[in-house]
């Protein structure tokens, strides 16, 4: 999951079409911050070890609301959607019907920690449900978890291309060089899901991966978020990234990441 973190650094000073869409930059610079995208998905890392691997619906649900809840009321400034900041600091536990690309950017933690693409899709089904439960909003977590549920299982890019588009019937054929010139920020799954999954299928690196998202724009902490994630699946993250990374990502975020990868 330290690759939806890092991407979402990376993007979150071109997010808001702030960028000129462009892959010469620097990755990473005093205007760079983590966002949203990183807390949610801290909080579902959270959630999925304290519930434990074998888990039902009812016990890992309870604990992302739980997590969710903490992890937005300690970070509450820190980019949510407004229904989604009234979700964090109410006492309804109850979703809202949303089909926001937050389901997609918080679920990563789900396609590294399980053994089967069936529990995988499972429990990402329940981290959307929690708020996100249109079914746009639940297609979002289960596309990105069960991408990287294939990527580190040694699937190659034509195989997780087929699966996305057969499974989730996205629509994959667009190239990046024909999504940049009409894509702006948008925050739904519907217009999030495919481009992010496009940056990654015409990556050559973890790297490369990143600096597509900025070459079309859009939702980019988000983009890098998702594609991020995928990406390090497929190729894992260069140290050198990683250090530089460490320095923007508080102490706290950093132990569950520990904690994280020492349970999987």
């Amino acid at each position: 999951m330290l690759g939806a973190i890092i991407g979402d650094i990376v993007g979150s000073r071109f997010e808001f079409d702030r960028g000129d869409k462009s892959k010469d930059f620097e990755l990473f610079t005093k205007d760079n911050y983590f966002t949203d995208d990183t807390v949610m998905t801290v909080a579902v890392a959270e959630a999925l070890i304290d519930a434990g691997r074998y888990a039902g619906e009812a016990e890992i649900k309870a604990a992302l609301i739980k997590s969710m809840k903490k992890w937005g009321q300690k970070y509450p400034d820190a980019g949510y959607g407004a229904r989604f900041i009234d979700w964090v600091l109410s006492d309804d536990p109850e979703p809202y019907g949303s089909y926001g690309n937050g389901s997609g950017m918080r679920g990563s933690p789900v396609g590294f920690f399980y053994d089967t693409i069936e529990r995988t899709r499972e429990v990402a089904r329940w981290t959307a449900e929690v708020t996100h439960n249109h079914p746009e909003g639940v297609k979002g977590a289960e596309a990105t978890a069960a991408a990287i549920f294939l990527a580190r299982k040694g699937a190659d890019k034509e195989l997780i291309h087929m699966y996305l588009v057969k499974e989730f019937d996205y629509d994959l054929g667009r190239t990046l060089d024909e999504i940049r010139p009409t894509y702006g920020h948008v925050e739904d799954c519907m217009h999030t899901m495919p481009e992010a999954f496009e940056c990654f299928l015409e990556s050559d690196s973890y790297e490369d991966c990143l600096r597509n998202v900025m070459y079309i724009g859009g939702d980019t902490d988000t983009l890098c978020a998702i594609a991020g994630a995928i990406a390090e699946a497929f190729w894992e993250i260069p140290w050198e990234v990683i250090e530089k990374a460490v320095p923007y990502i508080s102490e706290d975020i950093l132990e569950v990441v520990r904690r994280f990868r020492a349970g999987v």
